[in-house]
């Protein structure tokens, strides 16, 4: 069983992506979402390039179902057991409005107020047990939850990160009693101090449960019965990858799962090809995905928002994602004034040209109407031939007709609002964040991303590009891509002077005893396994943390020994490096302990994907019309899959394959490389 099957499922399609890794060959497939269960787009993606499961290994899944069933709202009816006086902490969240400057806003959190239940029990800050649970009143409100039909329950206790007795004894009770594994507790999910963030986190997890859970058995269970004895695991929004049964008890986890896929994805390949700085633009027929690679390291995130008030706390890619897909509609307002998105056409009905009962434009119908998407070769293998007429119609009506321009301005037009926004997308990732674009590479992927290379080097100012070999299934090849990674925190609250070292090392041995446990559970083999340490500090009187890398080995498994100063000294230079000045004699607080334990799964070579023949006249399929710059331009066509390492070829231009069309404006090369990436560059004055 030498293959590898990443599966990424977005809004639309349903990428697959097939390695072999005894030949080092690759093999991809695009096809439709399926609504609302994601499943039948999964298994119809690999059946495409698999003829029999047997002869698979891993597979790999990056998915948006835990991502769609918060923005939609459409998890679990669930309950909440906490304690008392604490009920409406969700509700509460940290006193925010959904609009900044808005005198009024409203939310309904996960859970509401009925299904929020107390319970008598107090645990103190310091970890002191003021008042002993009452199991009596804990059975009763489980027994009432499920006389309400939830199929969750959540348990937060306040303080439960400092000494979770309180939280563990109502756990174990509400386990007895409840029908089903889904039974969250916060100091499982989240030990961390903050007492909205652990709260919202963990019903977060419980609204999860039973869409995610059954989602994973359901794709679990559908494997097995073709044959698949292998390993099958989930992608996780830090980027790592971790088991189905973790998957299961941590849905939480997958909330930005296939975006964090895509941006492994590029790392890797930018690594390889010798660019340790880069920006990636991921796609796809929904939204416009964003993150910054700095150094060869994604910026990973503490804590992210999904929506207004559903906070979730758990180490994420950092990612900015706005509604500018293939298929995000174009419309105009009351005002005059052309928009697009965030509403979306999906994958049914998709655009306008897909001829499946949308009338209103998108983003690929002015693509297909300007001539840089081939009417005659949709991408997903599902339809015959691009409507180019029912496209037009359509943004003449909607657009054109309301703004007085012709249906090429209008599609145009389009493009530069989408072009637009994607641009200030990578602004907000980058220049507002203190990284000069100039620095960094532009790596588009997704079905949509490699038509508007040139657009964003025009508008942002980035110096190249960086196409993929398969940039539609970009985030599936992630997910092969992707190491097994564990994380851990824990609540230390201690001034760095009263700190005792030996009681944070057994913390830290801890972590890297449950992470290697679960490395060791998983049928993957490892090339190396790491640990990485990181501690939230911050002088005493500030309330913002600074995350303080903190390089102490492990050998044999055994956290070798540390002291305060290097505590201390690791302090002062991440400080030093934020701020750039240290507060003199200000003394120092660790707040948190965060501990990653990963296992480095063995990366396949690049240059694989690359033939081993061809030339560029006997890739060069014809040509064709398409619109640049206010002109139509004759334009070369190639099959980019046949084109040779080192081709060049100068703008304009469109490079077709099955997963996507990558385009080059008029004033732009593409250069293929050892690894058949397409870079595009200026030409040279």
């Amino acid at each position: 069983m030498t293959r590898m099957i990443g599966v990424d499922v977005g809004g639309t399609f349903t990428d697959v992506f097939v390695l072999d890794e005894a030949t080092g060959t690759a093999e991809v497939a695009k096809v439709p979402t399926t609504r609302p269960d994601q499943s039948g787009g999964f298994l119809a993606g690999i059946s495409r390039q698999v003829d029999a499961l047997s002869t698979v290994g891993t597979v790999i899944h990056g998915t948006t179902a835990g991502t769609n069933a918060l923005l939609e709202r459409k998890g679990a009816k669930i309950g909440i057991i906490t304690t008392e006086g604490l009920r409406d902490v969700l509700e509460m969240r940290r006193r925010d409005r959904p609009r900044t400057w808005g005198l009024r806003g409203d939310f309904d959190p996960v859970v509401p107020r009925d299904l929020r239940l107390e319970v008598p029990e107090r645990t103190l800050a310091d970890g002191t047990i003021r008042t002993p649970v009452d199991l009596d009143a804990v059975r009763a409100a489980a027994a009432e939850l499920l006389d309400k039909n939830c199929l969750a329950v959540a348990i937060l206790f306040a303080n439960a990160y400092a000494n979770p007795e309180n939280e563990e004894k109502a756990v174990a009770l509400v386990r007895d009693l409840w029908p089903n594994t889904h039974v969250s507790a916060s100091a499982e999910i989240l030990p961390e101090i903050r007492e909205f963030e652990r709260f919202s986190t963990t019903a977060l997890n419980a609204y999860l449960q039973p869409e995610l859970s059954g989602y994973i058995n359901r794709l679990d269970a559908a494997l097995n019965d073709s044959g698949f004895g292998g390993e099958f695991l989930i992608v996780q929004s830090n980027g790592g990858v971790m088991g189905t049964d973790t998957a299961c008890r941590l849905p939480v986890r997958t909330a930005l799962s296939g975006p964090a896929a895509g941006v492994i994805a590029a790392g890797h390949i930018a690594q390889s090809v010798g660019f340790d700085n880069v920006i990636t633009g991921d796609m796809g027929g929904t939204s416009f995905d964003v993150a910054l690679i700095a150094d060869g390291q994604s910026m990973l995130s503490p804590q992210t928002s999904i929506d207004f008030g559903m906070v979730v706390r758990t180490p994420m890619i950092e990612i900015t994602t706005i509604g500018a897909g293939g298929g995000s509609i174009a419309w105009v307002d009351k005002g005059g004034l052309l928009n697009i998105g965030p509403e979306s056409a999906g994958s049914v009905p998709g655009p306008v040209a897909y001829g499946q009962g949308n009338t209103r434009p998108t983003v690929t119908d002015a693509n297909v109407v300007l001539g840089r998407i081939d009417p005659d070769s949709p991408i997903g293998g599902t339809l015959d031939r691009l409507d180019v007429e029912a496209a037009a119609k359509s943004i003449d009506v909607h657009v054109g007709g309301k703004l007085g321009l012709t249906t090429t301005e209008a599609a145009e037009a389009i493009l530069r609002v989408a072009n637009s926004r994607m641009a200030g997308a990578i602004r907000l990732v980058s220049i507002e964040r203190g990284f000069d674009p100039k620095r960094f590479a532009f790596m588009p992927f997704g079905g949509g991303g490699a038509l508007h290379t040139g657009a964003m080097l025009k508008e942002v100012g980035i110096g190249r590009a960086i196409v993929p070999r398969y940039p539609g299934v970009t985030s599936a090849m992630g997910c092969v891509i992707a190491d097994m990674r564990q994380d851990f925190v824990q609540t230390i609250n201690a001034m760095t002077g009263g700190l005792d070292v030996a009681d944070l090392r057994e913390v830290m041995q801890r972590h890297v005893d449950d992470g290697l446990a679960m490395l060791d559970a998983a049928q993957s083999r490892f090339d190396a396994r790491d640990t990485v340490f990181e501690l939230d500090m911050a002088y005493v009187g500030q309330t913002h943390t600074v995350a303080v890398p903190f390089p102490v080995a492990v050998k044999d498994g055994r956290v070798q020994a540390t002291t305060i100063s290097e505590i201390e000294a690791a302090f002062d230079a991440a400080y030093q490096a934020t701020y750039g000045r240290l507060l003199k004699n200000g003394a120092r607080r660790v707040m948190n302990l965060r501990t990653a334990v990963i296992g480095r799964r063995p990366k396949f070579d690049l240059t694989a994907l690359v033939p081993l023949s061809g030339s560029v006249e006997q890739a060069r399929l014809g040509t064709r019309k398409v619109h640049f710059d206010n002109a139509w331009h004759d334009t070369a066509i190639y099959n980019r899959l046949a084109l040779p390492v080192g081709a060049e070829i100068p703008g304009p231009a469109i490079l077709v394959q099955p997963d996507t069309t990558v385009l080059i404006d008029p004033g732009l090369t593409g250069r293929v490389d050892r690894y058949g990436n397409t870079i595009v560059e200026p030409d040279e004055d």
